[in-house]
This record gives C-alpha cells, structure tokens and sequence, in this order.
C-alpha cells in the first residue's frame, strides 16, 4: 500500500482519539470505550494509558502538517496538567519518566522541575515503588515499565543537571539487586523475590541491561557496561538459537503462565528485546556470548519476520495489535532497524515486515465518521473482541503514530527524522533523533 494510505488511516486513528479527550481539570482519555459512561485511565496522566502518551502523536503530526487549534489548545492543556503535578510515582511509564517524556517533546525545558523532583525522590536503594506496588513488591522495582531501568532511560534521554546523579542512583540500585546466574550472566526480576522472571524488555533482563548499557557509556561507568554485557550473556544462553533466530521465554518457569510461552513483541518478545543489543553496540560492545552484538539484534528481528505474525495463526497467537503488545510496536521497532542499517538489502527486507505490520492495521480498522479504532482479541472469553483502547501503549493513539511514521519513511526515505523516546532513542542514529538532535 502506499504511505498515503497509511497516513489517511492514521490521521482517522488520531480523528477518533480525539473526540474521546475530556476536560475536567486538564485533559484526560476514557482508556477504552465500551459504551459505559466515560471514566479516566486509573492513572489519567500517565504515559501508558493517559494523557501523556498524546504527545509523541502530537510531534509526530508535526513533521508532516500544522497543528490545527484545537491540537494546539490540546497539547498547551497536556503541558499544564503535567507541569502541575505533584506525583512520587517515579515511573517511565505510569509516573514523573513519563511526566518528563512529555513534556520535553511538547516544551523542551518545561520537563526540568519533574527531573529534579525524581533527582530528590532518590533513596539508596533507588526509588521507593509506586504506592500501588509497594504491597506486592517488599523492595525496589527494577524493570523498565514502572522501576529503576525506566528511571535511567529517561535521565539519559532528557539530560540535564540532574540527569548523570538519577543515573548513577538507578545503575547502582540495578547492581545490587542482579541474581548471578549459571555460566557468569545476570538476571533481573521486576523486583528481588518476584515468582517469576520475564526475560525480555519489558519487566526483565534485556530492558534492565540496555538501561545499564546506556547509563554505562554516558556515564563512562565500566562496570555498568559489564553488568549490562553479562545480563545479556544470560539471555543467550537461555535463547533459542534455532534457524538463525533469538528467542526467550515470555516467563521462566513456564508453569506460572498459561497461555503461549512465547510471543514476538516489545514488552516479552524479540522485537522488544533486539533493544539491549543496539544498546550494548552502543556502550562499544562487540560480541556476547560469541556472538556479535550486530548478529544478535538481527537474530531477533529474524525471528520476528520468521514467527508468522501479524497473523491470528491460532486463537492465542496474536490477538494484540497495539504498541506495547503487537502490531504497531513491532512495526515501530522494523522502522527503527531499518534506519540504523546501512545495508540496503537488510533495511528493504525490515521495511517490507513493516508494512506487513501496517498492512494487517489497516485490514482491522474498524471505520465510522468518527474516525479509525482497532478491537484488540481475548480468545478466552465470550465474545472475543475487546472494546478498543484509545491510549499510547494499548490503543489508537500508539498506532496512529506508527502508521503516520511509516508513512513518512516510505515518501522521505531511511534518513526521515525520528520522534524518539526514552526507550528507543539508541536503536537509531542520534542525528536522525528529533528530540536528542534538535
């Protein structure tokens, strides 16, 4: 299909998130729409679910057309309500990283008192959790979602006068909470004591070593780069390395999970997971495990273009196609590689997986005057089709920034400018980052 098709859908993607903001004391979202009365994401700033997961649209409808006024009155109201928040819950994506995230793409420099507010929520052990979690987790959060490895991106991301103290703080606190593993590698699990541990981006190990790898080389910290090289030595030795792919289990053991062991997504698939080893390149990194780290990364994506998806192969397989769990982030994640790549062929083959992403969003569109949604899939109730999701990570506004994204590479080529964001930045050329470059 052509980058106008994909343009055209992503603007009635963002069409439809908009009738959905509301205002009563700043802008918030409903997080679905299911016909009951409207009512705020459980956290409604958040950049998750909330109001801050607009802003990397927003910019991203800067680099093709003017914000027309009520966008510009949105993303002034975003900015205020953010500016005004009194949050501890230190978080990438559910507290003051994402606060941060926002507000450095919609008004650079308004994200510098929510840096030093997480510079002075700092304790020795890194961040206290979120109230919310502070019951289940008895100890610091670790992963890049809600704890120290989200911290650390952002700082790194941002900087400022604040960010080297918020590194070194999260960096340290991820030292003392490693678990060694067989063969001289390191886990992390979302906290010390967790049943369970989710290797992948997400809420484990490859997100925790790619903090460490960028902390590590902007902090010129050595023993931060080799904690990050061993945790990914860690995931090599318990990948599947079959077929010339990279492949970890969602969960280990597998018995505390009962559906597919594997997925192929940004938070517990490979896609997500490709991330540390553009990290580790990064932090000068050559090889893990014998491995390059360069072969590794493609090794995941691999196995992403091998595995099948965005096709509903079996009830269970894919059901997913937002930003944190499917489709558009594994599209998103394709672009990235393919504007990193200096090799033509490579970044054709990459691209074409992106619009194969691209493709299957526009096949599920569900369309009306109001614009463009997409209803998620869980196989296991009765009926299966969720009610769509209008946010960042789970909804219409994630995939609208992909569609209009892909739209822009395939009309402006592999050096298109990129919305960058605290947990990606380093998977692209920095030149090419709007946010770190400009």
């Amino acid at each position: 299909m052509s980058g106008e098709t994909y343009r055209e859908l992503g603007e009635a993607g963002w069409a439809w998130v908009r009738r959905q903001v509301r205002d009563k004391d700043g802008p918030w979202l409903p997080e679905v729409v299911d016909g009951e009365p409207a009512r705020p994401a459980e956290d409604r700033d958040s950049l998750y679910a909330g109001i801050a997961g607009l802003a990397p649209v927003l910019v991203e409808l800067t680099r093709t057309r003017a914000l027309d006024d009520g966008e510009q009155a949105l993303r002034a109201a975003i900015v205020d309500r953010l500016a005004r928040s009194d949050r501890v819950d230190p978080s990438l994506y559910d507290g003051l990283g994402g606060d941060v995230t926002a507000l450095r793409l919609l008004d650079r420099g308004r994200e510098r008192p929510a840096m030093a507010r997480l510079a002075e929520l700092r304790t020795p052990a890194g961040w206290e959790p979120a109230p919310a979690m502070r019951e289940q987790s008895h100890g610091p959060v670790t992963d890049v979602v809600s704890g120290s490895a989200g911290v650390v991106l952002t700082a790194a991301w941002a900087g400022g006068d604040t960010a080297t103290e918020i590194m070194t703080t999260g960096g340290e606190a991820l030292l003392r909470v490693a678990e060694p593993t067989e063969g001289g590698g390191l886990d992390w699990r979302m906290w010390p004591g967790y049943r369970s541990s989710n290797p992948n981006f997400s809420h484990g190990t490859a997100g925790v070593a790619a903090a460490l790898a960028v902390a590590g080389h902007a902090l010129g910290r050595a023993d931060f780069v080799a904690a990050a090289r061993r945790g990914a030595e860690h995931l090599v030795r318990i990948a599947a390395l079959d077929d010339g792919g990279f492949v970890v289990e969602h969960t280990i053991p597998r018995s505390t999970r009962e559906v597919e062991p594997v997925t192929w997504n940004w938070c517990h698939g490979p896609a997500g997971t490709s991330q540390v080893f553009a990290a580790l390149a990064r932090a000068g990194v050559e090889q893990v495990g014998g491995h390059e780290v360069g072969e590794l990364r493609r090794r995941c994506l691999h196995s992403v273009l091998t595995s099948g998806v965005p096709q509903r192969l079996r009830p269970g397989f894919w059901d997913n196609d937002g930003r944190c769990c499917g489709t558009a982030g594994v599209g998103d994640i394709l672009l990235d590689a393919a504007q990193d790549t200096t090799d033509e062929a490579y970044a054709a083959r990459l691209l074409r997986g992106a619009e194969t992403m691209a493709d299957a969003l526009v096949e599920r569109a569900v369309r009306d005057g109001d614009g463009a949604r997409w209803r998620f899939v869980e196989h296991r109730q009765d009926p299966p089709l969720l009610p769509p999701g209008t946010a960042w990570m789970q909804g219409a506004a994630g995939i609208a920034a992909f569609l209009l994204r892909l739209a822009r590479v395939l009309e402006d080529g592999p050096t298109a400018p990129v919305i960058d964001r605290p947990d990606q930045w380093w998977t692209v050329p920095e030149r090419l980052c709007v946010t770190r470059s400009g």
